[in-house]
């Protein structure tokens, strides 16, 4: 593996039949008494996954790990996981906020992606956009000039 001079060993594998090989994730300095800790491929991982209810992601496990005394790259713990096929749960649930229809036709493209115009006013496009906050979403219409590069209008709303 072929490093920078400001890069440190952060992943390394030995060619070992049934266990990996963590170095630390900083710099190793030569004669300084750093010791790789050899670590089963994924049991511990599994087993911390395990004992908090399948709901710990890489970095929860990572900590964990670390409070235990492995000495483990988050990259390694979330490469392994990624392996295992075992993910933390995820908050909230996902919002699908455009629903495409296939059969609609779509509307053409008048400006052919040229938005630089000669002079003020020959062209205004909108743009549309929602966020996110602790009440729901709100969305968000904006009219742009073109020529300026200026907001000239815009509008918000909690309801699309």
């Amino acid at each position: 593996m072929r490093m920078r001079s400001s890069q440190s060993a952060r992943c390394c594998r030995l060619p070992l039949p049934h266990s990996k090989i963590i170095l630390p994730s900083g710099p190793i300095q030569p004669g300084c008494g750093t010791v790789p800790v050899v670590m089963p491929p994924c049991g511990p991982i599994e087993r911390v996954w395990e004992e908090n209810y399948k709901v710990y992601g890489v970095r929860k496990v990572w900590r964990q790990l670390f409070r235990e005394g492995f000495a483990v790259a988050r990259c390694t713990v979330a490469r392994l996981m990624r392996d295992m096929d075992i993910q933390g749960i995820i908050r909230g649930k996902p919002h699908r906020t455009t629903i495409p229809d296939k059969k609609a036709t779509y509307p053409l493209d008048k400006v052919k992606r040229e938005f630089r115009v000669p002079a003020p006013n020959m062209l205004w496009v909108s743009d549309f956009t929602y966020v996110p906050t602790w009440k729901g979403f709100v969305y968000v219409a904006f009219v742009i000039e073109a020529y300026a590069r200026k907001i000239v209008g815009w509008r918000a709303s909690t309801s699309a």
